[in-house]
């Protein structure tokens, strides 16, 4: 199971220097810096046994949730925030869940300088206690501020902090899903690994450069990595992610491009759930662009077991966890603001070889808890002992970035098929697409195909939904005693494609 979530935003890190009122920095001795040396180190690092890091002072792992609150770092102490370069950093305290530090550097000129923790740099409650700051004691991570919208004020976009889990936003977006610079084991018996991002290089941003270079270290039981992403804000954030891993041994289950959300219900199924809002997640489907050109879309479940589906493919043009409900009245939450949290694409770069884009759906009760996990899995793994680079394009906003010619599964509705009398158990299903051209009049030039494996299907009825111009797609089914059942659907102009296939999994 993914580790519980939801913005620990706020923090600190480690190395007591006085404070002179001045951004922060370091005047730490430089060493040359580039790419080579982070895969240099990569290299080593899985030539020998692999040793956790050291555990931040015990005063800290034992912060309170309310104590590891009553720190934060102050934004006029930021990294390059006293400079003309277009970007501010600012760092996370260690403790409560981020029990391990890790280490962050500056890179000017190609000459690396680590960046010291400077307790002065942060403001604290009267909560915060009086506890030790050693030397080695560390960051948990940082936050990445740029002018975005409001001329000369800078606002975060994108924060690094926990193993290698990194989110980001675009334009008026707030925090929703993560990435993760790789999964291991996801969903298997023996336990998932987490791998960690252990040691960070910021490249200083020249007058007026729009983008933003980040360099990690990647550490791990099975393996080590050296990651570089090349990050730029804007509507939608983009990185182009690269990767070099060495492995220490064989890792059949590796997940390339992993993304992490959390769904809790939708008009889909909400049976569980006494609760005032309509839906509650962070993101609504698995959208799949596969080597063949089709576009699928797979609604989330919130399933009552353990649920793993595998799309099998090769050289998938994308795949992403999207948020395609947009409006507040989708969740009518205030707080939580789920219509605005980001989608996020992930697009291939070079040959990935045959795999998989595999979906994990874990039960949970609780909106504070990851459940979803989609990612690329390879379908040899990685062997033992050898380099593998591997790159991507992540694009986090409110859609997929593509236009995949055919018209987009915007809501997916199920309930008791009342009108099926004949039929003790049936379900109705009602899918609703985009308004787009390969669904324009008349309809009766559109054909639906509705299939499945394990149960009685109705051919299904289109209509147009007269307040959106949106199209429906009804159909039933009957499971009869199935536990589970596969369901496809989709909306046909003649020979042609005019929507995305829905792929849905209803269980009993």
């Amino acid at each position: 199971m993914t580790p519980t979530r939801r913005a620990f935003l706020t923090a600190t890190t480690a190395l007591a220097l006085a404070w002179a009122g001045r951004s922060f920095a370091s005047d730490q001795p430089a060493t040359p810096f580039s790419r080579d040396t982070v895969i240099d180190m990569a290299r080593e690092l899985a030539s020998r046994e692999f040793r956790p890091r050291d555990l931040v002072p015990q005063a800290w792992q034992d912060l309170s949730y309310e104590q590891y609150r009553a720190i934060w770092f102050r934004p006029t102490a930021a990294l390059w925030a006293e400079s003309d370069r277009p970007y501010a950093v600012d760092f996370f305290a260690p403790g409560l869940y981020f029990k391990r530090p890790v280490r962050i550097d500056e890179v000017v000129d190609g000459q690396a300088r680590i960046l010291p923790f400077q307790l002065d740099a942060f403001d604290r409650s009267d909560r915060f206690p009086d506890i030790p700051v050693g030397e080695d004691l560390g960051f948990s991570g940082f936050r990445l501020r740029t002018e975005m919208t409001e001329p000369g004020k800078k606002n975060e976009f994108c924060v690094f902090q926990g193993a290698s889990y990194f989110r980001a936003i675009g334009y008026g977006q707030i925090y929703g899903q993560s990435a993760r610079g790789l999964a291991i084991n996801t969903a298997e018996p023996e336990g998932e690994e987490f791998p960690d991002f252990i040691h960070f290089w910021l490249e200083a941003p020249a007058p007026g450069q729009r983008n933003m270079i980040v360099h990690a270290l990647m550490d791990s039981p099975s393996l080590s990595g050296a990651y570089r992403f090349d990050i730029r804000p804007g509507p939608s954030c983009v990185m182009d992610v690269e990767a070099v891993i060495f492995t220490r041994e064989q890792v059949n289950n590796i997940g390339l491009g992993a993304l992490t959300s959390m769904f809790l219900f939708d008009s889909a199924d909400r049976t569980r759930f006494d609760d005032f809002r309509p839906a509650v997640h962070d993101t609504d489907g698995l959208m799949v662009w596969n080597g063949a050109g089709e576009a699928l879309w797979r609604p989330l479940a919130n399933p009552r077991r353990l649920q793993v589906s595998s799309f099998v493919d090769h050289m998938p043009r994308g795949f992403g966890l999207m948020q395609r409900a947009r409006e507040l009245a989708d969740f009518d939450d205030f707080e939580a603001k789920y219509h605005r949290r980001p989608g996020t694409w992930i697009e291939p770069k070079g040959d990935w070889g045959p795999g998989s884009v595999t979906l994990v759906e874990i039960p949970a009760d609780k909106e504070i808890y990851d459940n979803i996990v989609a990612y690329w899995r390879p379908r040899d793994g990685v062997p033992a002992g050898e380099r593998t680079e591997f790159a991507y394009r992540l694009t986090w906003g409110e859609a997929a970035p593509v236009d995949t010619g055919v018209a987009q599964v915007m809501n997916t509705s199920t309930g008791k098929a009342h009108a099926w009398s004949e039929h003790e158990n049936g379900r109705i299903v009602a899918i609703e697409f985009d308004d787009h051209p390969m669904l324009a009049d008349p309809l009766d030039d559109l054909s639906p195909r509705v299939s499945s494996g394990q149960a009685v299907t109705t051919d299904g009825v289109i209509e147009r939904n007269p307040d959106t111009g949106a199209v429906r797609l009804v159909f039933q089914f009957d499971p009869g005693e199935a536990p589970e059942v596969e369901l496809r659907a989709q909306i046909r102009r003649g020979d042609s494609a005019a929507t995305e296939v829905w792929l849905y999994r209803w269980t009993a």
